[in-house]
């Protein structure tokens, strides 16, 4: 079989990461590349001669001699871009969230399936070693009964135009509970401000609920005097502590724990705890960009499901969207679809 020929739309923030790590994925090759600034398209075709440059994106993702498209654009044109690529036969990878809204993205898996197209979003986190090894925790039943999720992801900027602050730092964490926890929420309640005045808030908090005693929690801001990227995951047996701005021991195991003695009296509360050893693991040290672009080259060579595939991205979405309809009903419980 051919190398994967593949098309790259968008320059900016992640789009040069992306197109770093593809050129070191196997069995694929960046033939072409689109944006809007002509003297980014310039810079890349020195960088990597030969590469076929766009100023029009709904060209390049015409061009009968790709396979794949790579969309790393804002959100607002996520769909209509992921459509025309489905529509023309190519294989999609989407920036996160996969699109603004449950129906588009709804449309897009139907698109998918009926052209047997691999449609996938990248959600890098999914893909890092520290997340990769959390799962295997949990699968193993190392920490036992996943009881609760605390994620506090805050920085100072940068403020986005066309979404909130939930669409833009939430995904990460949503999807890696949706990756690494087996239920789904049921319900969604999120409070936010916004301080702009441009109706798109800077500061929210978002609860998910399930039908059994597990709850998650988000704190999401631009506005923070400093950046944090922390997870606390808490089971029955022992606890996580995921610290991204770590350089090294990004996980940490707790033997941590407590029991709730329930044959007490009602008016009393006895609760047993019990504190041991702190345990660091190993952690890959493989880029977790390289993991999503093997992925996708492995998943349309092997015709195989991806691990951020599309249905994972429309979960993230479901609780985005639930979740907007809440701030914008001063927190009320949504439920979700």
């Amino acid at each position: 079989m051919k190398d994967i020929q593949i098309g790259l739309i968008g320059l900016g923030y992640w789009g040069p990461n992306l197109i770093r790590n593809f050129f070191s994925t196997r069995r694929c090759k960046v033939a072409a590349i689109a944006d809007l600034q002509v003297e980014k398209l310039e810079k890349y075709k020195n960088l990597y001669p030969g590469i076929e440059t766009y100023n029009n994106a709904e060209t390049l993702i015409k061009s009968k001699n790709l396979d794949a498209i790579v969309i790393a654009t804002p959100v607002f044109t996520h769909f209509p871009l992921a459509k025309v690529a489905l529509e023309n036969d190519k294989h999609v990878l989407v920036e996160k969230p996969m699109a603004s809204s449950i129906k588009d993205a709804e449309i897009l898996i139907e698109l998918a399936l009926g052209k047997d197209k691999i449609l996938m979003v990248d959600h890098t986190f999914l893909y890092t070693g520290a997340v990769q090894k959390i799962k295997e925790l949990i699968d193993n039943d190392i920490i036992g009964k996943l009881k609760y999720v605390d994620s506090t992801r805050i920085n100072l900027g940068l403020f986005q135009p066309d979404i909130n602050v939930l669409w833009d730092l939430a995904p990460h964490d949503i999807s890696i509970l949706n990756y690494i926890c087996s239920e789904k929420p049921v319900a969604v309640q999120a409070v936010g401000i916004c301080h702009t005045k441009n109706g798109m808030e800077n500061i929210a908090y978002l609860t998910l609920k399930y039908q059994n005693d597990f709850i998650a929690h988000f704190n999401c801001s631009w506005t923070s005097p400093v950046k944090i990227r922390k997870l606390l995951i808490g089971g029955d047996k022992k606890m996580i502590v995921y610290d991204d701005m770590e350089p090294t021991e990004k996980v940490k195991l707790y033997d941590t724990s407590f029991e709730y003695n329930s044959e007490a009296e009602r008016r009393t509360i006895l609760v047993d705890y019990r504190t041991g050893d702190i345990f660091v693991p190993k952690l890959s040290t493989l880029e977790a960009l390289s993991g999503v672009t093997n992925d996708f080259v492995n998943s349309i060579i092997n015709h195989t499901t991806p691990v951020s595939d599309a249905i994972l991205g429309l979960n993230v979405v479901k609780v985005l969207e639930s979740a907007q309809r809440s701030i914008k009903q001063q927190g009320v419980e949504i439920p979700i679809q």
